[in-house]
């Protein structure tokens, strides 16, 4: 179990160039490193593989290093075993030739021929930072590979596979295990890599967890040891009020959204949730919430009326909006507070026109959860998701959820992370208005919009995947109780 942030840290592949780097001038031999990294590839697929006819493809680089001890640990260990290199065996450089020599058995060509007869490879051809596709004969073996179907372990990342940004450079043979070393890369967990890698293993190389100090890592994996020491669990003194009062506003015609919203703010602990509604919906929205307080809005400018309230410190405008200049103008009123503030759906579409209008308005704590839809209404930016989610973030002003399988939280200042709790059964309409009343209900409780967004996206998916198939949006708030107990565990054996 990860037990401390720095646990959680991704590093990109030049990055991890420079970890090795640092433990080397540390004193940390570069042969030792090869040696313990071959060995844990070897572990993992002795355990997580019955003994079967396996082989090794190796590469140039300290990729094919490792691929080299791991074939002679599992040689040794008695599987039966091939090694195949793609290239020139005798233009092996550095710490890699030494244990190209150390290899007393028969060295093939590797070619699509290989692969006969096996029914496990490694794939140890080439590292992840490649810098551009597949060419020639080794697209040809890769395609030969992926075309085999044959389970595939992969040494770092699957040979084609990007570290960095998780897109395929070509032509990826996907590879059932991958193992990679002292921390993950971001293409280890954003799409499709994290579906190319499969099950990713780490494994501690020797690499001393004090070289981090040395450089500028900001992005992680999400996870409760980021922030659930600052988790605002409430206390014996603590009354309502002290626990925040949420505002969401409802729209007139989709009035589920927005109540979906109010009641995971309530859910996650919010003391008090108001949802403003236009008059003439008020019954219906009356009717339908107890614990919900819901106050009418008897024109456009209604809600301003309704924030005068100082109290009520956190804002959800968008779902359910619509894209009139009713929800523009709810949100200039929600941003003019600076209060902490939450756009969703609607609320970030309907200044899909100028943006930079948008940013303009963001002068306070403000959180934008927009999917890959509405992110491109708004940012015409470049790049990885993880690259396009910081630069929006830097360009808007406000911390960016940038929502899917892989989400991304993003804020100004550089730092994100990468979600990767979150099962497909979030795939469904109304968990994203969910998602945005669980960011609100924290910041309501005085987590910084980034804590927020990062903790709510952890819950968001740790509560879709305790609850299993057939989630609906509807199924989630309920849902959240189980997930804080089982935090509120984990904070108490922290602080013990």
């Amino acid at each position: 179990m990860v037990s401390s942030p720095s646990c959680t840290t991704l590093l990109t592949p030049a990055q991890m160039q420079a970890a090795d780097r640092a433990a080397i001038n540390a004193g940390v031999s570069g042969l030792a490193l090869m040696e313990a990294a071959g060995a844990a590839v070897a572990n993992a697929v002795a355990a997580h593989y019955r003994r079967c006819p396996i082989v090794v493809l190796c590469g140039p680089g300290n990729n094919g290093g490792d691929g080299f001890v791991a074939a002679r640990h599992l040689r040794d260990a008695g599987w039966p075993l091939r090694l195949a290199y793609w290239g020139d065996p005798t233009t092996i450089t550095g710490d890699a030739a030494y244990f190209a020599e150390r290899w007393t058995g028969q060295i093939e060509a590797a070619t699509p021929a290989t692969l006969a007869g096996a029914e496990l490879v490694i794939d140890a051809l080439l590292g992840a930072g490649l810098s551009r596709g597949l060419e020639g004969s080794l697209a040809a073996l890769v395609q030969a590979l992926a075309d085999s179907k044959l389970p595939i372990c992969a040494v770092d990342v699957p040979t084609g596979l990007d570290g960095a940004s998780g897109q395929p450079m070509g032509v990826v043979a996907p590879a059932e295990l991958t193992v990679t070393f002292f921390r993950k890369k971001p293409g280890h967990l954003l799409m499709p890599g994290r579906q190319l890698c499969g099950k990713v293993v780490l494994a501690d190389i020797g690499i001393p967890a004090t070289v981090l100090d040395t450089m500028d890592a900001q992005v992680s994996e999400n996870h409760p040891a980021l922030w659930l020491d600052r988790y605002p669990w409430p206390t014996l003194d603590a009354h309502k009020y002290q626990r925040g009062h949420a505002v969401v506003v409802g729209g007139s015609i989709m009035a589920g959204a927005s109540r979906l919203a109010a009641m995971a703010c309530a859910r996650i602990g919010a003391g008090l949730v108001t949802l403003a509604a236009p008059q003439d919906v008020w019954p219906i929205y009356a009717g339908a919430l107890t614990s919900i307080m819901v106050q009418p809005m008897a024109d456009p400018d209604g809600l301003a009326d309704i924030l005068s309230d100082a109290r009520k410190n956190a804002i959800v405008v968008g779902p359910g909006a619509g894209l009139g200049q009713t929800t523009r103008r709810h949100v200039e009123q929600a941003l003019a507070t600076q209060r902490a503030v939450v756009l969703d759906a609607d609320a970030i579409s309907v200044f899909a026109a100028e943006p930079q209008a948008l940013f303009r308005l963001i002068d306070g704590p403000c959180v934008l959860t927009p999917h890959d839809g509405e992110f491109g209404r708004l940012f015409s930016v470049q790049g990885s998701k993880l690259q396009r989610a910081s630069q929006a973030a830097r360009l808007s002003g406000a911390v960016i959820v940038l929502k899917g399988a892989d989400t991304v939280v993003a804020a100004p200042d550089g730092r994100c992370v990468i979600n990767t709790n979150a099962p497909p059964d979030l795939a469904t309409g109304g968990t994203g208005d969910v998602l945005a009343g669980l960011i609100a209900g924290l910041m309501a409780q005085g987590l910084s919009p980034y804590d927020a967004g990062c903790t709510a996206v952890w819950i968001h998916g740790e509560a879709a995947r305790l609850f299993g198939p057939g989630l609906v949006s509807e199924d989630l708030p309920p849902a959240i109780p189980r997930v804080l107990r089982r935090l509120r565990r984990r904070a108490e054996a922290r602080s013990a």
